[in-house]
C-alpha cells in the first residue's frame, strides 16, 4: 500500500468518528460498505451514549460533520476529499461559534 494524503484523510475519518461515538469505531466500520455508508446511519446510533441529547442546532452541526467524516472513508483513495476540502466543508457547514 502506498502511503499518500489520502490515508491521512481517511485516518481523520476514523478519528472523527471516534471522537462522536465515545470509542473506536472499528466494529462500526467493519460493518458498514461504503455504497451505504451515511444513509443507513441515523444520528443516534453514532453519538456517546454516555452523553446527554444535544440541541437540534448541535445535531445539525454533527449530521454535518459526520456526512464529512464519513466522505473521507471512501474505500476508494481516489474518491476521498483533500484535507482542504474536508477543511474548507467544515468551515461552511459546521462553523465554530465564538461563545
Amino acid at each position: 500500500m502506498k502511503i499518500t494524503e489520502k490515508c491521512d484523510v481517511y485516518s481523520f475519518g476514523v478519528l472523527v468518528l471516534e471522537v462522536i461515538k465515545g470509542k473506536h469505531p472499528r466494529d462500526f466500520l467493519s460493518s458498514i460498505s461504503s455504497s451505504s455508508l451515511y444513509t443507513d446511519t441515523t444520528l443516534d446510533e453514532m453519538l456517546d451514549p454516555r452523553l446527554p441529547a444535544p440541541s437540534c442546532n448541535v445535531q445539525e452541526k454533527l449530521r454535518s460533520i459526520v456526512e464529512v467524516a464519513f466522505s473521507c472513508l471512501n474505500e476508494s483513495p481516489e474518491s476521498r476529499p483533500t484535507m482542504k476540502m474536508v477543511s474548507r466543508q467544515l468551515q461552511i457547514s459546521a462553523p465554530l461559534t465564538k461563545s
